[in-house]
């Protein structure tokens, strides 16, 4: 099975460890949407389709924020287990991971991000799951493909993803998790609809190059950025930090666009070619 290759990948690489505490939401509503809209941008015509029941008369950049809101709801589920989703974070200290590698395909048992991923696409791809059951999954894989690519959201248990480092931002104290999901996005001034536009890309070797990965992938690339940022430790953030890092937010959520479109196509069109119009596809997938 694709997600479970892509479990297993991700919990033998090196830079893997322990789950802790959740971070805060990824990328803001302004990120969540870009990466939303991009995808819309780069679903093939079958998928768009397919997805017209799932989405009851929203948009795809309208639900990527959809699992933050619910986070204030009263039920049990969102006040104690779906934080848990949306994050997998690592010890700068352990080599190895603190649990075990298994599917998860009860929403209830999600432990990390990953797992929230693979919930997600077991839902669309079961034929007896109900609509309700199908939306639910639609709309945190839209956020959880969004929060992967936030470098934070793979960052170090011991700060919580950032959200214990404390930075200025042009003399405003913030946090080093928030800087990343939501003030150097909001200092651009654009709309979700610009910045995507902006960031969007036709080039297919390049769109080639981001669909031959899976999630696990997306997830490393964070830890790995994440690292770098916390080894330049740089706490008073003004325009040098911005010209140098924003970039890299850019490409991110450009990739996780692209991502999520190849995803969504893999799951909805069985005409969409990997590398082309859907993720590379591992050997013995059912995906």
């Amino acid at each position: 099975m694709l997600l479970k290759t892509m479990k297993m990948l991700l919990l033998t690489t090196p830079v893997i460890s322990a789950l802790s505490a959740a971070p805060a939401h990824a990328w803001g509503q302004n990120g969540h949407r870009i990466v939303g809209e991009l995808a819309a941008m780069h679903i093939t015509d079958t998928t768009r389709d397919a997805l017209v029941p799932l989405l009851d008369g929203e948009s795809l950049p309208q639900i990527a924020t959809w699992a933050d809101e619910m986070r204030s709801a009263p039920e049990e589920f969102w006040q104690k287990k779906s934080s848990r989703w949306h994050y997998i974070n690592f010890s700068k200290d352990d080599a190895k991971p603190s649990y075990d590698a298994h599917s998860h395909h009860n929403k209830e048992t999600v432990a990390d991000i990953l797992e929230g991923i693979e919930y997600s696409i077991s839902v669309l791809k079961n034929e007896k799951a109900s609509l309700a059951e199908k939306q639910f999954a639609l709309r945190f894989l839209v956020h959880l493909v969004g929060d992967s690519h936030q470098p934070f959201h793979a960052g170090h248990s011991e700060d919580r993803g950032g959200n214990r480092i404390s930075v200025t931002f042009f003399g405003q104290d913030t946090n080093l998790h928030s800087l990343w999901d939501t003030k150097l996005i909001e200092n651009e001034n654009l709309s979700y609809t610009e910045f995507a536009k902006f960031v969007d890309t036709s080039n297919q070797t390049l769109i080639s190059d981001y669909l031959a990965s899976s999630p696990s992938d997306w997830l490393i690339e964070s830890n790995n950025i994440a690292n770098s940022l916390y080894k330049e430790n740089e706490t008073n953030v003004s325009y040098s930090y911005i010209y140098k890092n924003l970039p890299i937010v850019k490409t991110r959520l450009q990739q996780g666009g692209i991502r999520l479109a190849g995803l969504l196509n893999s799951l909805f069109d069985k005409s969409a070619k990997p590398l082309v119009k859907a993720l590379k596809m591992p050997a013995n997938s059912e995906l």
